[in-house]
């Protein structure tokens, strides 16, 4: 009689017959670990994962399986199959494993706080596909895991196996996939642009490869396809979008990352009403599939002017009060030295029933808070309080006379209890440190809480043209090819700083998700622009030849947008940082501490480039 052997061998009387046993691999899954409900109860299914959790309660195992899609409880118990209970028993943290079993109701015991709680898996054999050793930390969703953001980024492969991370990256495919999608049906071509492009002077430092048959000559990393995307509205494709990477050499923080994604589109014929369209119906597109949230139609929108008139920002949170109050006019005879003669004077009025918790205390805090230099490096800040009967306190109630304090009140909506905070100083330093003052507040005092309308989209249009660098220079504030509005064109030359440009952003929650422009297509116009920036004819020939040489063929009326897609990813799933977002980042110093670049180039390398090592001390990567 033939004997089955656990080999997978059956050793007959005579000879030997070999038979092949499947293995649960090849058997395939049945379901993922976060699809099994309730009415599935009684069914046989396989199931592969990780080992997440492991509770031994001497007669039990208890097991949850993780996979991408979620988690389930598997039931290990020796008179459900003695083999499968023994190797149970062997399993620890993220051992990757595959099991058979049925799923059973957990009735009463059911585990509200899992979507497969419901259930579990009385395992009757398990396959162990490999063995982890003990993790480096914990793969788990909150401070459970005991690393810092270093040692997670050391072990990426291990950080992205943590359920938040997967709905993450789950959010970020979708947002691609939906882009495609009605991107697609919308008539846009998806074409594709290079990575290594030529120099052209820009907004950002560009990254540079050195040419190895070329010796001398670089390639740039192309910071984005502006040039290339114009030029396919001057081939007549008419709309184009891709999903691209893009590369800028830049300081880094929280919210930027030296290699980015941006979903980048252009129109022919376009108008800012033509761009606003579709990138609205897409963000609505994206809300709607991923979140299940319902956008409005349409976004509102507002000037640079008046947003940096009401909150001091191009990209303002909307979500909440504390608007900027100007009050130089009010002021400009108030008796009060700090405020008299200075060339910008507002504040923010912090109502009564938030004021309370400003303390003498507290206003100390935040009058350190705008003199450091990254809120706006103001002198100081000048603030009073109402009190019941009118009155203001401190200094500010001591030297500004009556009627401005009258004026002053009336124009910031002031009453008893409230805490009037002023700036007084340079228009751009006002401005900037009342927006940062408006922000820190939002967040001390809750400012959020209770409000309704947590997603709220603002288009920002008709931006300053020009702006000044730190040698007084005026460049161009986004691209020197952003079109002027049709009545500055005769600014150009005369007034630069009064020019307002054909360009808008995208503002999501106080984060600029978004930004473009309608191109410029005449070539007087262009010319117009190069002289204001002070870019000879030679000059503009060397920099730009190429594409000003395509524009004598006929190029039509174009305009597009670059979305963030790193930003909105963040902002959808409610991450702190693009790098919860990005599967492989850099860090705020721009090294990848799993691979442990960027490394020293050999001298062999560099011979092939004809470059050769300076004498520079090495930086400490560690």
């Amino acid at each position: 009689m033939a004997r089955k052997r656990r080999t997978g061998v059956l050793r007959p009387a005579s000879g030997w017959l070999t038979l092949r046993v499947m293995s649960l691999l090849e058997v395939g899954r049945t379901h993922t670990c976060g699809e099994l409900r309730r009415e599935h109860a009684g069914a046989s299914v396989v199931l592969f994962g990780w080992v997440h959790r492991r509770r031994d309660l001497g007669a039990r195992i208890f097991v949850q399986l993780r996979d991408r899609d979620g988690i389930t409880q598997l039931d290990f118990a020796a008179e459900l199959g003695e083999e499968a209970y023994k190797l149970g028993d062997s399993l620890r943290s993220e051992d990757c494993i595959a099991i058979r079993g049925k799923v059973a109701d957990r009735g009463t015991n059911a585990n509200t706080d899992m979507v497969t709680g419901e259930i579990e898996i009385k395992v009757s054999e398990v396959e162990v596909f490999s063995k982890s050793q003990t993790p480096p930390f914990v793969i788990a969703d909150d401070d459970r895991t005991g690393a810092t953001e270093n040692l997670r980024l050391q072990y990426r492969y291990l950080d992205l196996r943590r359920p938040v991370m997967q709905r993450n990256f789950r959010v970020r495919s979708q947002i691609g996939y939906y882009t495609r999608k009605l991107l697609t049906e919308g008539g846009f071509y998806e074409l594709e642009t290079p990575a290594m492009v030529k120099y052209t002077p820009g907004g950002a430092r560009n990254f540079l490869v050195p040419s190895r048959i070329h010796p001398g000559q670089f390639y740039a990393l192309a910071e984005s396809p502006q040039i290339y995307k114009q030029l396919f509205m001057v081939s007549g494709f008419d709309k184009y979008f891709q999903i691209t990477r893009c590369f800028r050499d830049e300081d880094l923080r929280n919210d930027r990352q030296p290699e980015f994604t941006q979903i980048d589109v252009e129109m022919s014929f376009a108008t800012p009403e033509r761009i606003f369209e579709p990138m609205t119906a897409l963000m609505r597109t994206l809300w709607k599939e991923i979140l299940d949230v319902e956008l409005a139609e349409t976004f509102p929108r507002m000037s640079w002017d008046e947003a940096m008139a009401r909150y001091g920002s191009d990209k303002p949170d909307v979500r909440f009060g504390l608007e900027l109050q100007a009050v130089t006019e009010h002021v400009r005879d108030s008796g009060f030295k700090v405020f008299d003669g200075a060339e910008c004077v507002s504040g923010l009025c912090v109502p009564a029933d938030k004021a309370g918790s400003l303390s003498r205390g507290a206003i100390d805090k935040l009058t350190e808070f705008v003199k450091q230099r990254e809120s706006g490096g103001a002198k100081g800040l000048a603030w009073t309080r109402i009190g019941e009967d009118g009155s203001w306190s401190g200094a500010v109630g001591k030297n500004v006379k009556p009627e401005a304090q009258k004026a002053v009140a009336e124009a910031m909506g002031a009453g008893p209890g409230c805490v009037l905070l002023f700036i007084a100083d340079a228009w751009e330093t006002t401005h900037t440190v009342l927006c940062n003052l408006r922000l820190k507040l939002r967040d001390q005092l809750d400012l959020l809480a209770g409000n309704d309308k947590p997603w709220q989209f603002l288009w920002i249009t008709d931006f300053p043209m020009f702006e000044k660098n730190e040698a007084g220079q005026f460049v161009a504030a986004h691209h020197p090819f952003t079109s002027p509005h049709d009545e500055h064109v005769d600014l150009l030359v005369s007034d630069p700083g009064a020019v307002r440009a054909k360009a808008y952003d995208l503002v999501l929650n106080g984060n600029e998700i978004g930004g473009g422009s309608i191109r410029i297509h005449n070539s007087d116009v262009q010319a117009k622009v190069f002289t204001a920036l002070g870019l000879s004819d030679e000059e503009a020939q060397f920099k730009f030849g190429f594409l000003l040489e395509a524009f004598k063929y006929g190029p039509p009326p174009h305009g597009g947008i670059a979305l963030g897609l790193d930003r909105v990813a963040m902002l959808m799933t409610g991450a702190e940082s693009l790098r919860d977002v990005i599967a492989f980042p850099k860090t705020q110093r721009g090294q990848d501490l799993m691979t442990g670049a960027p490394t020293i180039a050999d001298e062999p390398q560099l011979a092939d480039l004809y470059l050769t090592h300076r004498d520079i001390p090495v930086k400490d990567n560690s």
